[in-house]
């Protein structure tokens, strides 16, 4: 099954390519390594704001990690071309805007991290820091960033 088709199946239409809120680029590609850069959470088109903890569960919080994983495919997508050229999900971050008695961090970022497998296989295992952090830019609740190895150039 093809990458495209497990999408289809899964019932996600990756997103264009967003354009950044601040300076910087979506993503850098130097040899076979794409750097996306961090995408935060979103619903409804806005921010998903909230701290986990407080005012978000860690179902919700997974919730929206799988969102931000369908974005960051999206980006890949304008990256690479054909989602086929992935090799290996090399790396996840995940920074979880949470209270300081939270510590589930690594069960939202589970959110993103089950996605990439459904999508890519044994191609979407990777390695993964999850961090709780006091806050992330226009109150989101989760921002995350990835490095994926592709085919050659």
């Amino acid at each position: 099954m093809t990458i495209a088709q497990k999408l289809q199946e899964l019932g996600i239409t990756l997103p264009p390519l967003a354009t950044p809120a601040a300076a910087y680029v979506p993503f850098v590609r130097t040899g076979n390594l794409v750097f996306i850069s961090g995408h935060i959470a979103r619903r409804d088109g806005k921010p998903w704001v909230g701290q986990l903890g407080r005012d978000i569960d860690t179902e919700q919080g997974k919730q929206a990690a799988r969102a931000i994983a369908v974005d960051l495919l999206g980006t890949l997508q304008a990256a690479v071309g054909d989602l086929e050229n992935v090799r290996r999900i090399v790396k996840v971050m995940s920074l979880v805007n949470s209270t300081p008695t939270f510590t589930e961090q690594h069960l939202v970022t589970n959110g993103a991290s089950e996605l990439l497998a459904q999508v890519f296989g044994d191609k979407g295992a990777h390695a993964r820091s999850a961090f709780g952090v006091a806050q992330i830019p226009m109150g989101a609740c989760v921002e995350i960033e990835m490095v994926v190895e592709v085919a050659g150039p």
